[in-house]
């Protein structure tokens, strides 16, 4: 298993930086090339809310992606220290923000079919995964 770890400042003009390097591994890892649009799109979105989060409550820690290459899966996970409620309780941000979130996890559960999303108090993260090429078809 093999994985790279990116970690950058929660800043809009970084999480183009990390779409690249995500549809770059992924390619690497056999992810089939019709997809990698998703990928970037999925990574771009994900990153987008962790920076968010982060401007929103003052974090400055880095948000956090790992790109994980695995016999059959390759996996992203992107994460952020921002505190989240606990499922039921009202967010503490305000209904704008809510909605913005709430539509930005909407559209990576579009784009990606295998989402995992946990959030608690220390933060959240949203793993992704997309299934990878056997490495003999990759040189057919």
């Amino acid at each position: 298993m093999a994985t790279v770890e990116l970690r950058f400042s929660a800043l809009p003009e970084h999480v183009r930086t990390a779409r690249l390097v995500a549809a770059a591994v992924a390619r690497r890892a056999g992810v089939d090339e019709a997809v990698l649009d998703e990928v970037r799109l999925a990574v771009g979105e994900a990153c987008s809310r962790a920076v968010g989060l982060h401007q929103n409550g003052g974090i400055s820690a880095p948000v956090k992606v790992l790109l994980i290459e695995e016999e059959k899966q390759f996996s992203i996970e992107v994460g952020d220290e921002a505190p989240h409620a606990a499922p039921g309780e009202r967010a503490s941000g305000d209904a704008e923000e809510t909605e913005e979130d709430e539509m930005g996890l909407a559209v990576i559960s579009g784009l990606v079919d295998d989402v995992e999303v946990s959030a608690g108090e220390q933060g959240g993260s949203i793993r992704m995964r997309w299934p990878t090429a056997p490495p003999a078809t990759l040189l057919a």
